[in-house]
């Protein structure tokens, strides 16, 4: 944290962030002597090395320093320091940092790691923890105990009543912002710390008080909580200090009984007196210099020198499956959840899927202390899943806490209703209509939904006024400023809002404004760079699925309805949600007669449809008639932007059922669409669809070109889904077309960024880069990273319910089984995999996994029946007008007709492969039909011919001569050369 000015004319608001924390004093009584720590002996705990634990207080120190150290590793650590030397079990340590809980080893480990970081454990040599195999850890240096005896126990070290704190000390994931106000205090003698309702305010602010007096420091708390008459928080104070006010005003009185005093004053719950407490609040700092505030408020004071310090929510698992549970159980939110559930009576086994929902309860709970408390309170009685199929109802509002907890704080409602009698009418009305926002909302779509009777510039001052109160967060964007309500917040001005009886007009406006958001986006697309637009695109979505089920259900609305859908497709298919596109597509269109509806919303929904109808259902003639009936639109609309992205897609849809001769067409009209709009991404994306073009119909020089082409265009890497229909990334076609060429290095050098899950924000492409990529990967032998690639593919298609693209993962399952001696196995996926991608008309990989059937098939000894299959997909392969599988189709039933003794078909089909290979520029595919064939001469007698014709083949290669084709070409031509010698 930053110092701020001294008395600064104007509150300064600032956020906590993530810090290593160290206290500006040492507790008192804690020195260093000669290199070893010495301890008060008013406190009570343990002496190892540099450091000092105290259970207690939940604290541990190094040479006087606090140490930040999460929760469990403390428990875990105590357990440690308290057995010093001997092995502590695993049972031991579980039942001590998770009491009652079944958690997996992993938790463990993780956090004991982080407890060896705290340790700085390594450090000059610094060991303390061992780890024994099979037994558990243990403390490997000695501890010393200190402090009172239990039966004695010191006057000093008994906690001030007043200073109420949580069973365990410290609160839960609390540590850093105590550390933090306990420094900041040093340096800032008024203190404001604010947030909304059950963040935890008053718990934190304890418990510095108590770190405070533990210190030695005179800490005086006035809770000001059950005061209703403003008039009465001077005799408050008064009284909390240990003084009787004789006056109406009692300040002076304080003044003087403070004036020299070093004193902490906790000035607790101040946003319902703010009128009486501001003035005193300001006479203390400026006129006793010795003493310091500490006020917790839902909104700021506003004085001279005050120091406005926002307590952040807990902090909450990122939505991300890709996290281990380990890490999950870390977070302060969810080691919070976890606490009071088992205070609550929960005793269930921590699944990844109980961690999973728990997170997700902890993230819908926006991290809000008090909340989490209050949900996790119920997860004894009816479980993690029930808990999490009751968080979005109302019933939540009511869920009661502890019967000892402050009257405001047993429920969500009771939480609120404390700020919402504070508000103004205007405040008030504000907040209940912005209910109908589900996420983040601009100033102008605040104004447009809440402002009902109200000048734009009402509607201003009530959102600030909101926003000082706690009850709107504000996020500061790049762009523009977005506000958002808490999730329960949400629903509590929405029961404001049913029963106000404008619920049907502000949901209404609510529509419109999503509607005018939406347009609005489109409109600032191609200005806005992939990382921002895809996060705000996201934040949008809670608000569109809102709007559609609404407008959907209302009759009045019909055409709203078919508006909002047609612009949301839009957004759906940029963030490849493809089910929910299909869904508000097809009823959009089922909602009123084509001739009802203008031509601009009927392209957009019958694109949409088309789109993603093409990759769930298949590219089946509905797919193809809704493109197409899209595309005659954009061109009697003269609309190129619209016309160019459905030829790409068009051109996918064609690719898809390899139908290769279709494909060259439909890229020349890209490039002269994008030719004449001149947009610099659309012609390197016209570059990259040509590219891909001339690929597949084994035009491999020409595919190069333009694919390379594409790549010096530095437009190239913006092409994405909602500019030019998809994220063209070169790569993907130019790493087969480079190994097909005879580069392998080169191959695998532009597969690698195929890879990772991040190489592509559009998932339709993320597939295919996967797909392509593991070509390469199966080419070259790393049967490891195809693997890798295929486990990828499957994860991915299986969470967007992409049944085609899981076909395929289906079918390199089969290949890589069929590598590893499981013939059989593999034979099955790939009859699997085949049946289901010719059921979606999906024919652009079966010539490949034919291939490998084929392979497969006559392993197993069933020959006769692999030609059958390669002979039906060649004769399909050769009606659609070819491919670049066609060398390799020859190949492979020449392979098989001479292992049959048929050694003149073997010999036609190994020069037909090698031919269509050199008019394809596909040295890759004449290497292996080369060294088939020179084998089946030498078998012949002819083995000099065999090796003249594979030497030649050979030495066009200029790099991958460790690659398995052209060992195997190596380990031939030495044999034939042997032969003929």
């Amino acid at each position: 944290m930053t110092r701020a000015a001294s008395v600064p004319a104007t509150p300064v608001t600032r956020p906590w962030t993530p810090a290593a924390h160290t206290s500006s004093t040492p507790p008192r009584g804690s020195s260093k002597t000669d290199g070893e720590m010495s301890t008060d002996g008013n406190r009570k705990g343990f002496a190892f090395g540099p450091f000092c634990l105290f259970p207690a207080e939940r604290l541990l120190e190094r040479e006087g320093k606090p140490i930040s150290l999460g929760s469990r590793a403390f428990d875990l650590l105590t357990a440690m320091v308290e057995r010093p030397g001997e092995v502590v079990s695993k049972a031991d340590l579980f039942t001590r940092a998770w009491p009652g809980m079944t958690v997996e080893e992993s938790g463990l480990r993780f956090h004991i790691s982080a407890l060896r970081k705290a340790l700085e454990e390594g450090k000059d040599g610094a060991r303390y923890i061992a780890n024994v195999p099979g037994r558990g850890y243990c403390l490997v240096i000695p501890a010393t105990a200190f402090g009172p005896e239990p039966d004695q126990p010191s006057i000093a070290a008994r906690p001030d009543p007043k200073l109420p704190l949580r069973p365990h000390g410290v609160p839960l994931g609390r540590e850093e912002a105590i550390a933090d106000l306990l420094e900041q205090l040093g340096q800032d003698r008024l203190i404001t710390l604010v947030g909304p309702a059950g963040i935890g305010k008053t718990t934190v602010a304890l418990a510095v008080g108590a770190a405070e007096r533990g210190r030695g420091q005179e800490v005086r708390i006035a809770d000001l909580a059950a005061l209703r008459d403003p008039a009465l928080v001077g005799a408050a104070v008064a009284a909390s200090v240990g003084i009787s006010a004789r006056s109406e005003d009692p300040t002076n009185e304080i003044l003087g009984f403070l004036a020299d005093r070093s004193v902490l004053l906790v000035l607790d719950n101040c946003e319902h007196v703010l009128a009486s407490v501001a003035p005193l609040a300001e006479r203390l700092h400026l006129e006793a210099p010795s003493m310091r505030i500490l006020a917790t408020s839902r909104e700021p004071l506003r004085v001279l020198g005050e120091l406005v310090v926002e307590l952040p929510p807990l902090q909450v698992p990122p939505d991300d499956s890709r996290i281990p549970a380990s890490e999950v159980l870390a977070y302060p939110a969810v080691t919070l959840f976890l606490d009071r559930a088992v205070a609550g009576g929960f005793r269930g086994a921590l699944s990844d899927g109980t961690v999973g929902l728990i997170a997700m309860l902890c993230r819908k709970l926006d991290g809000i202390a008090l909340a989490i408390e209050l949900v996790a309170s119920r997860v004894g009685v009816l479980g993690v899943e029930e808990t999490t199929a009751l968080i979005d109802t109302r019933l939540r509002l009511l869920w009661h806490g502890r019967r000892t907890a402050p009257p405001r704080h047993q429920t969500l409602t009771a939480a609120l209703d404390w700020s919402h009698e504070l508000l103004s009418e205007e405040e008030s009305r504000t907040l209940r209509r912005l209910s109908a926002f589900v996420g983040p909302f601009s100033l102008t779509a605040a104004i447009a939904v809440a402002g009902a009777g109200m000048e734009e510039s009402e509607v201003a001052v009530a959102l600030d006024g909101l926003l000082r109160k706690s009850l709107v967060s504000v996020r500061h964007g790049q762009e523009t400023i977005r506000y958002r309500l808490l999730d329960t917040t949400r629903a509590y001005a929405a029961v404001k809002l049913d029963a106000s009886g404008e619920a049907a007009t502000t949901t209404r406006r609510h529509a419109e404004a999503v509607l005018a958001m939406l347009k609005a986006n489109a409109v600032a697309l191609p200005l806005t760079d992939h990382a921002t637009r895809q996060v705000r695109e996201r934040a949008l979505l809670g608000d569109v699925h809102a709007a559609l089920r609404w407008s959907f259900t209302d009759v009045a609305s019909r055409n709203l309805a078919i508006a909002l859908a047609a612009e949301a497709c839009d957004l759906f298919v940029r963030l490849s949600l493809l089910h929910e596109c299909r869904h508000w597509a097809a009823d959009a269109l089922a909602l009123a007669d084509e001739s009802e509806l203008d031509d601009r919303t009927t392209l957009k929904l019958h694109a949409a449809l088309g789109h993603a109808m093409t990759f769930i259902d298949g590219n089946g003639d509905a797919a193809r008639h809704a493109l197409e009936q899209a595309l005659r639109i954009a061109e009697r609309l003269d609309d190129r932007e619209g016309q160019f992205r459905l030829l790409s897609r068009m051109h996918m849809f064609h690719r898809r059922t390899n139908e290769v001769s279709r494909l060259l067409p439909i890229a020349i009209r890209i490039q002269e669409t994008g030719t004449a709009i001149g947009d610099p991404v659309g012609i390197a994306a016209a570059h990259t669809v040509l590219g891909v073009s001339f690929h597949l119909a084994g035009d491999q020089a020409a595919a190069r070109l333009h694919l390379e082409t594409a790549l010096q265009m530095a437009a190239f890497e913006h092409v994405s889904p909602g500019h030019f229909a998809f994220h063209r990334n070169p790569y993907i076609a130019l790493a087969r077309t480079y190994w097909l060429q005879g580069l392998p290095e080169r191959a695998v050098a532009a597969a690698r960024p195929l890879a990772p899950e991040a190489a592509s924000p559009d998932i339709v492409t993320r597939c295919i880069g996967l797909i392509w990529g593991a070509d390469v990967f199966r080419w070259t032998g790393d049967w490891a990273t195809f693997q890798e690639l295929t486990d990828q593919l499957d994860t991915l298609a299986g969470r967007h319910s992409l049944r085609p693209y899981q076909a395929v993962a289906l079918g390199m399952r089969g290949e890589a089984l069929i590598r590893s001696g499981q013939t059989r196995a593999g034979t099955e996926f790939l009859r699997s995999a085949l049946k289901v991608l010719h059921t979606h008309h999906y024919e652009l990989y079966t010539a490949g996994f034919t291939v490998a059937l084929a392979e497969g098939l006559a392993a197993l000894g069933g020959a006769e029946e692999a030609i059958e299959i390669l002979e039906a997909v060649l004769d399909a392969t050769l009606d659609r007008g070819g491919s670049l599988d066609l060398p390799e189709l020859y190949r492979t039933r020449a392979n098989l007709c001479a292992g049959l003794g048929k050694a003149a078909e073997a010999e036609a089909d190994f020069l037909t492969a090698i031919e269509t290979a050199k008019v394809q520029g596909a040295l890759g595919w004449e290497l292996r039909a080369a060294t088939g064939l020179a084998r089946l001469r030498a078998t012949s007698g002819d083995a000099v011919a065999g090796a003249t014709l594979l030497r030649e083949v050979m030495a066009r290669f200029v790099e991958g001569r460790d690659t398995p084709d052209l060992r195997a070409a190596a380990g031939e031509l030495a044999r034939l050369d042997a032969c003929s010698a």
